[in-house]
């Protein structure tokens, strides 16, 4: 499970993964850039990236498989975690057709051989504990679903590639009620029989 900067630290995985594995020639003959970008950072997507590629986290929706489902390792932990599924695109900016073909492939045969992450891979900012690992599956999207999130954005369509990362567990903080028992007291008084006040 991780704390509450775990969304945030499977984009930012998965990006720098990519960025680490880019292999030569591919660095020579097509530098590219990698990087997490927010919806609000569309509005300069054309002019600030140049050859790259980069991650757009579009949606979050509770995992409805796991959702009220303990840890195996924890099954009388309450309250259980709470369980997300991420939908991203890989959306690759490059001005030619050969570069951007290229670098979609090499992408997407990176996240078909490593479809896993697990605590190597996982930055340590949400204290990932050992044993977590997020699945990184290719999502089908229909054209119109993919065109209507263009349309909803501010550049025009670039290549796009939808996966969903799963189950991103999210553990709860349980916060005090009430102060720690210290003491304990008791009272004694008479008991009042029923039968005698009648």
């Amino acid at each position: 499970m991780a704390n509450y900067l775990g969304i945030h630290s499977v984009g930012d995985s998965l990006i720098t993964f990519l960025r680490d594995t880019y292999p030569e020639p591919l660095r020579t003959q097509h530098p590219c850039e990698f990087g997490l970008i927010s919806s609000g950072e569309f509005r300069e997507s054309d002019n600030r990236w140049g050859t790259a590629v980069t991650l757009y986290l579009y949606r979050i929706e509770i995992d409805k498989h796991t959702r009220n489902t303990p840890l195996p390792q924890r099954p009388k932990a309450t309250p259980f975690p709470l369980s997300l599924c991420l939908y991203y695109l890989f959306i690759i900016w490059a001005d030619s057709a050969l570069v951007e073909n290229t670098i979609a492939a090499w992408v997407m045969s990176q996240l078909h051989q490593h479809p896993i992450l697990d605590q190597s891979t996982l930055s340590s900012t949400a204290d990932w504990e050992p044993g977590d690992q997020i699945n990184i599956v290719p999502m089908e999207m229909t054209n119109e679903d993919l065109m209507r999130l263009w349309d909803a954005i501010t550049p025009p369509y670039r290549l796009s590639l939808p996966y969903l990362a799963r189950v991103v567990r999210i553990h709860s903080e349980v916060s005090e009620k009430g102060r720690p028992v210290v003491a304990t007291r008791y009272g004694y008084g008479d008991i009042v029989d029923s039968h005698e006040t009648d």
